[in-house]
């Protein structure tokens, strides 16, 4: 994974574990990776999971069985869904539309290249 200067580290990997969820390679209900097995995969400080954990029980996108690790909730994909889409709609889509009408980019070029990218995206 590589990490984007513009947003802290743990908020990446919040993302990725929900990325995860999302995409159904990590099932849910099931156990999530410990907090020093996703550190040692992403070549992070564990301090930095465990943020990203935390942040993610907060949500509840996960939920910490004492002594046994991290569960994702039956619900999690939901609350991934609904959380994503409204930090897009009020953070990123107002400066994609922006940038796209700096560039005079129109909406059948948007559309044209949305549909080769779904191609593209859904036959990985």
């Amino acid at each position: 994974m590589e990490f984007r200067n513009k947003e802290a580290i743990y908020l990446q990997i919040a993302n990725h574990v929900a990325e995860q969820i999302t995409l159904a390679k990590w099932p849910l209900e099931e156990k999530i990776p410990s907090v020093r097995d996703l550190a040692v995969e992403l070549q992070v400080n564990p301090n930095t999971v465990v943020r990203a954990y935390e942040f993610l029980q907060n949500k509840a996108v996960i939920l910490n069985k004492r002594g046994i690790g991290f569960f994702i909730a039956a619900d999690a994909k939901e609350k991934i869904m609904a959380y994503n889409k409204e930090r897009f709609l009020n953070q990123d889509l107002p400066e994609f539309f922006k940038r796209i009408y700096l560039l005079d980019i129109t909406m059948e070029d948007l559309a044209e290249r949305y549909k080769a990218f779904v191609t593209n995206y859904s036959s990985k």
